[in-house]
């Protein structure tokens, strides 16, 4: 571990099937304003709705409902939020539900108080937060993103066509999260498969950097090859509880910056897909999974040492007989098999992606990368290289 890191993690996780129990007791440590923020309304069908109001109204809480948050949040959705919690003086953010609406209710918390354009400075900007920020507590439905543990948050400005995202400090941490993986059962089976994807990509977006044998390349190698093995149980049956839970462990971990300790880290995938999405409110995971092999066939010439290693130590490929080229690409060849295998989208044609977007996505994609610094150029090639497949 040759870099310096400073390691500090406030959430508190309950993890379980038991683990709503601690949401009265979590509850009590805050005011009597809460401020209820869900997605589209699946809770209210799946009963997890009916649990979250009994432990706020046995706790005397005033409840201000905030629905309809969207798979990709946006920014006005956020702005929306911004003034709930300005006019009925919110003491905590409770968001319930996957990835999107916590992002939301973490940009919400830090937006409320901000003076000027909250959007503009924190998001596009980058400027230090110098104001309060709301607490937030999160309740997990859906398992991929790992905003049940960390500061990020990604939000959509759609008049704009960006989609940016932002990694706050450990004020803009949730207080506490609850993990039942038994709440995941109920998720449609693409979005199950679009967060097992987006776990994978943040899994690989922190390992493709570096060539070292750290501590946390051993943590990465075996967290993906973990959700490898769930994700194939949970696939063909979806009600398995260990799988689920496996999976859901998994996601948080891959996100809650533990593994990406000492690393330089890459995220050029997401700053692409970012765009994708932006354009084409496609599900996150799978666009990651569209975009992927392309991107890795670009770069791996720049890390071909880490993508044998990669190979064998993920994928379990036999390294005899091969060249370094071709153990590289074999790892790569293995990545879009999974994702060909289980149903994803290995192509921006299969995800719907129209051509002419192409150019627009390449315009406006964040440059950056690991292993080899992008140009505008570059992502035009991966595009059109990510575009058809077989």
């Amino acid at each position: 571990m040759e870099k310096d890191f400073v390691f500090h993690n406030p959430t508190k996780i309950y993890f379980g099937r038991h683990a709503m129990t601690h949401l009265k007791d979590e509850l009590e440590n805050y005011g009597e304003n809460i401020l209820l923020a869900y997605g589209g309304g699946s809770i209210k069908k799946n009963g997890i709705y009916d649990e979250v109001i009994k432990a706020l109204k046995e706790t005397n809480k005033n409840i201000i409902e905030f629905s309809g948050i969207m798979p990709n949040p946006t920014l006005n959705k956020m702005l929306e939020g911004v003034e709930l919690v300005k006019k009925h003086h919110i003491d905590l953010i409770l968001a319930v539900g996957g990835g999107s609406v916590i992002d939301l209710a973490k940009g919400v918390a830090v937006s409320t108080y901000a003076s000027g354009d909250a959007f503009e400075r924190y998001w596009l900007n980058k400027e230090a937060v110098d104001n309060e920020c709301v607490p937030v507590g999160a309740i997990l439905t859906m398992a991929g993103t790992g905003s049940e543990m960390n500061g990020g948050s990604v939000i959509t400005d759609e008049d704009r066509k960006i989609k940016v995202g932002r990694v706050f400090g450990s004020y803009n941490y949730p207080k506490f999260s609850i993990l039942n993986p038994l709440f995941t059962l109920t998720v449609p089976r693409y979005q199950m498969l679009s967060g097992i994807f987006d776990a994978f990509s943040h899994l690989m977006e922190q390992y493709f950097s570096d060539t070292d044998n750290s501590v946390t390349d051993y943590l990465l190698e075996s967290l993906m090859r973990a959700l490898i093995d769930a994700a194939d149980v949970a696939i063909e049956d979806k009600d398995n509880y260990e799988a689920r839970s496996n999976i859901m462990w998994i996601s948080t971990l891959a996100l809650n910056t533990l593994t990406g300790l000492g690393k330089s880290q890459d995220w050029e995938v997401h700053a692409i897909e970012h765009q994708i999405s932006a354009y084409t409110d496609c599900a996150h995971g799978m666009g990651l999974a569209a975009i992927s092999p392309a991107y890795y066939r670009y770069i791996y010439p720049f890390g071909i040492d880490k993508f044998k290693r990669f190979a064998v130590n993920v994928f379990k490929i036999d390294a005899e007989g091969k060249s370094d080229e071709e153990l590289a690409l074999a790892g790569i060849d293995a990545l879009e098999d999974f994702i060909v295998t289980h149903a994803m989208p290995n192509s921006l044609k299969k995800l719907g992606v129209p051509r002419e977007l192409l150019s627009k996505i390449a315009d406006s994609a964040a440059l950056g990368g690991g292993y080899k610094k992008l140009t505008r150029e570059d992502v035009y090639a991966i595009l059109y290289n990510a575009y058809e497949r077989k």
